[in-house]
């Protein structure tokens, strides 16, 4: 597989090594000069200095044969714009952009970009996961597919001794592991009983977040 990654940054030089490490074909887009010649010393000659979102630049990186365009840049105008010119002008079959800003993805999925990575969104839900005192953290959102996956905390409540099959779960919902300190983690049955601070992985339709946490006595449902 052939990938364009807009942006040298760290994020950027990270993916491409790891790309090349599982066997892919990567190069690099870096407008600044000298990080430019950084990543050839770093990785070998695959990175062209410019800018992502000049055509003249992208003829040059071959993104007539690109599988995947990713622009992770720290600036979302350049990112947004270097992934409207790959989708559209250029039809490539998966693009893929870093949202700076959390008040800019609304933007990036009305203007067709496949995938976007929130990132003060996704450190966010990391921490929350990391802090054990939320009940619910989104893990990933499949937009193509309306779903998100959303790690749940049971509460020490009235569901604590009670089997998976009594909680009241969203629509379309499934639990597909099930977490407990101690134990290895396992694929839940109807019947497993639950205990407070179990953490459940859970596939939810997109927006039904708030049912779920009501479904844990955490909240009231949503309307």
């Amino acid at each position: 597989m052939y990938i364009i990654i807009v942006g040298g940054g760290d994020l950027g030089f990270s993916l491409a090594k790891e790309f090349f490490a599982n066997g892919h074909e990567a190069l690099i887009i870096e407008k600044d000069a000298a990080r430019c010649e950084e990543v050839k010393q770093e990785l070998g000659s695959i990175s062209i200095c410019g800018s992502g979102s000049e055509i003249a630049t992208l003829d040059r990186a071959g993104i007539a044969r690109t599988d995947m365009f990713i622009a992770v840049t720290r600036e979302d105008e350049e990112n947004l714009a270097a992934c409207q010119i790959a989708k559209q002008k250029f039809n490539v079959p998966r693009v893929i952009a870093r949202v700076n800003n959390p008040r800019n993805e609304p933007i990036f999925a009305k203007l067709g970009i496949d995938y976007t990575v929130n990132v003060v969104g996704l450190v966010m839900e990391n921490i929350k996961v990391l802090s054990g005192i939320f009940p619910l953290a989104r893990l990933f959102s499949f937009k193509d597919r309306g779903t998100e996956l959303i790690l749940a905390k049971i509460p020490d409540g009235s569901l604590v001794g009670r089997p998976l099959k009594d909680l009241p779960l969203p629509e379309g919902a499934v639990v597909t592991l099930l977490i407990r300190q101690g134990e290895e983690s396992k694929i839940p049955v109807p019947e497993t009983v639950l205990r407070a601070g179990d953490e459940l992985l859970c596939l939810i339709p997109g927006g039904s977040e708030e049912s779920l946490q009501a479904a844990l006595g955490q909240g009231r449902p949503a309307p």
